[in-house]
């Protein structure tokens, strides 16, 4: 009998299935049991996973009536399950690491000694970012052995997924109802089985499940999911009298309890007034009925808020929230206040810093005001570090951004004193926008403007001209920060004349390429099908890249897709899916989900996508002149040409000069996605002479040649030269990728 079953059990996209699945499979112990249930009317997923089927000896697809509730797939899914004990994994969120299986096979080879709960750490991060700790591995430290829940009652306190905690087969053979009864979501069944084991044993060394959040998921499930805590608490607090439950445990489920419920009180925004309304009365009535006897509220506002949604007082509650909200106000005022003062200080500490000579190994990296590892500076900061290693880097990064950097990479926050620190003393400064008004070019240092793409759309002091462009931007104060570009990078001669018109000053112009392109000609078919399976996407299925640019006119707040990306999904068929990338400005896809249509606006890095895809849809995005590289279709939606023009300004006509076919409607687009039209002769021809104009100097090679001119302090002659279009080999497309 194998150790273990890892059952895949739940809706997801088939992009994320796929994903989920291939995490599993690539597990390494050969009696690894793996169950998957599959809705009988989903075709395309249960062809998905008869493929797994077919490939892997260990998959077993169980399918489930079209549907059936989450409890009735699991309830079949562990009458299927061979092993001793059982993992359930949700593919929507859900993956397991390279080596888990193995680890976890071999913490469970314990015999009759192995407990009916093994509890393991997750790794908790968006679904396209490396994962994160958990923050509740201390908890799972430390244990001196296996332990009822009663000895530790602490362990409530990790997260209920039920990923990360392997439940034995025998104790589900003992509690049928667990796994079958409807209504026994996760939420009760990760509290249940702890309540329920004997032994539990945990392990911190291991990380079992890499958690992926979905944007805006509790708000895309809607209420129900709310209001269905209610009656699983309800039965937790009744499992847990009928268990014999000591009271600290009991007390310590109540804070739990109460904690969520507060915490889904305190996001307003997920439920409506008359919803919340009924929410407080209903988490009023479970606080009061299932309080412990002698139970401490905890002390502080904390504690204020547990007394009034025990009685009910939800007046009370909304004035108590009301006063916190005035507080919160006139403490930011006072923060202001502060704040002001600190900026004095610290301005007085760069002016000393000024005064103390430049540090000659010291280069600042920054891109996109602070945003991380990026663009241009982010290529030429990896080729630094395999020419000149002595030259310390250092990266600009905003304080919600540091979690997402590189490990190990060295970063200051801006405003702190250590910001102005390396600023004062840097030899080298490269951004791919401006640096802050108040930095200071020092003679003899380096400021490097690398740009963050090939211009269409007015820039600098040609906006002048277009309102809806400059709002709140000063063109003097714009001119006076350009006045420290030492040098200017350019991808091509029309970047090159528009940066000298745009931005005029005394900056010299590195017409090298952007190293941020380097990739689009040095990746190999493994890199090309790695960044695939990164995104879940599989050998035969087209991959089409949407990302559409900004428009000044309208709000940042919000961005509202210009296509109807689940009615184009579905006119284009199972065998596609959208890859949709937003603007930077904003931080996630609205509107409906579909299971083809994957939100990749926060992945990064952008080349990456760009290897993946077998094409790209955009309107004005620079993106295209970077695609171009990897000489594969583009097709242009220009539904809003002249409002564009009208309220941004361009440099040139990009539908006269396109670098594939032009399409004004989302029909017409349709139509050319389906009949092959994307990717014909006449599109190929637009492409070759697209790239002839705005791929000039990018070959594989720009970060070098910025490297070795910039920080080495080379001659041009001694630099690689730009190669010819023609003898330059991009990298190979995913069709070519599959077949290599």
């Amino acid at each position: 009998m194998p150790a273990l079953s890892v059952v895949v059990s739940g809706h997801a996209p088939h992009g994320r299935l796929r994903a989920c699945l291939d995490s599993v499979t690539a597990q390494t112990p050969p009696d690894l049991d793996i169950v998957v249930t599959v809705p009988g009317a989903d075709g395309p997923a249960r062809a998905l996973t008869t493929t797994y089927e077919l490939r892997d000896p260990r998959v077993t697809v169980v399918p489930v009536a079209a549907g059936a509730p989450a409890a009735t797939a699991r309830a079949a899914a562990a009458r299927a399950a061979t092993g001793t004990h059982l993992q359930f994994l949700d593919p929507a969120t859900d993956r397991l690491p390279e080596g888990a299986a193995a680890a976890l096979t071999a913490r469970l080879a314990g015999g009759d000694d192995a407990p009916d709960v093994l509890l393991a750490d997750h790794h908790h991060a968006h679904w396209y970012d490396d994962a994160a700790p958990s923050g509740t591995t201390e908890l799972l430290t430390g244990t001196g052995g296996a332990a009822t829940l009663a000895a530790r009652p602490g362990l409530l306190d990790v997260a209920p997924l039920l990923g990360n905690r392997l439940v034995s087969a025998r104790l589900l053979a003992e509690h049928p109802e667990l796994a079958g009864t409807p209504g026994h979501d996760e939420l009760y069944l990760s509290y249940a089985v702890l309540l329920l084991a004997r032994r539990i044993d945990t392990c911190a060394d291991i990380a079992l499940v890499r958690h992926k959040d979905r944007p805006s998921r509790r708000r895309a499930a809607g209420p129900d999911q709310h209001f269905a805590a209610f009656g699983q608490y309800e039965r937790l607090h009744q499992l847990a009298h009928a268990a014999g439950a000591p009271p600290a445990l009991r007390g310590r489920l109540y804070d739990r309890m109460v904690g969520d419920y507060l915490a889904t009180l305190a996001r307003r925004d997920e439920l409506p007034p008359a919803l919340l309304t009924e929410y407080f009365r209903r988490a009023a009535r479970h606080t009061a009925r299932f309080r412990p006897e002698d139970h401490q509220r905890p002390g502080g506002l904390d504690g204020v808020r547990h007394l009034l949604l025990g009685r009910g007082a939800h007046l009370g509650y909304r004035l108590l929230r009301l006063a916190n909200d005035k507080r919160r106000t006139a403490g930011a005022a006072a923060g202001r206040r502060a704040e002001q003062l600190t900026a004095a200080r610290t301005r007085l500490r760069y002016r000393r810093g000024l005064r103390r000579s430049a540090d000659q190994d010291l280069a600042v990296f920054s891109a996109y005001w602070g945003r991380g590892v990026h663009c241009n500076p982010a290529a030429i900061a990896a080729e630094l570090a395999e020419l000149a290693p002595d030259i310390r880097q250092v990266w600009i990064a905003e304080a919600d951004r540091v979690p997402l950097l590189p490990p190990g990479t060295d970063h200051v926050v801006p405003g702190t004193p250590r910001y102005w620190d390396v600023l004062a003393r840097a030899q080298y400064l490269v951004n791919n926008v401006n640096f802050p008004g108040a930095v200071v070019k020092r003679p003899g240092t380096v400021h490097l403007q690398t740009h963050h793409g090939t211009p269409l759309k007015r820039m600098g002091v040609d906006q002048r001209d277009f309102p809806a462009a400059t709002q709140g931007l000063s063109l003097e104060a714009l001119l006076e920060r350009v006045d420290r570009w030492d040098y200017s990078l350019s991808a091509n001669s029309h970047s090159t004349e528009t940066w000298e018109r745009a931005y005029p000053a005394g900056h010299r112009s590195l017409d090298y390429g952007y190293p941020r392109n380097d990739i689009h000609y040095r990746a190999t078919a493994a890199d090309v099908r790695a960044a695939r399976a990164r995104l879940g996407l599989g050998p035969g299925t087209r991959a089409l890249l949407y990302a559409p640019t900004h428009r000044d006119h309208e709000p940042r707040t919000r961005w509202t897709p210009r296509l109807d990306l689940p009615r184009l999904a579905d006119a284009l068929g199972d065998d596609t899916v959208l890859l949709v990338r937003g603007h930077y400005f904003y931080d996630r896809l609205p509107g409906p989900r579909h299971d083809r249509v994957l939100d990749v606006t926060g992945y990064e890095p952008v080349e990456q996508l760009a290897l993946a895809a077998d094409a790209l849809i955009t309107d004005y995005s620079s993106i295209m002149f970077d695609y171009a590289n990897l000489d594969r279709p583009i097709v242009l939606l220009t539904d809003d040409w002249e409002t564009y023009t009208a309220t941004r300004g361009v440099y040139f006509d990009i539908t006269a000069e396109p670098p594939g076919h032009v399409t004004r409607t989302q029909d017409e687009l349709t139509g050319i996605l389906r009949d092959g039209t994307w990717c014909d002769e006449a599109a190929a021809k637009l492409r070759h002479d697209f790239r002839l104009r705005f791929c000039e100097y990018d070959d594989g090679h720009a970060a070098e040649r910025v490297v070795r001119r910039v920080f080495l302090g080379e001659g041009e002659e001694s630099l690689p030269p730009v190669l010819p279009l023609e003898r330059r080999t991009p990298a190979p497309t995913p069709e070519e990728a599959t077949r290599r």
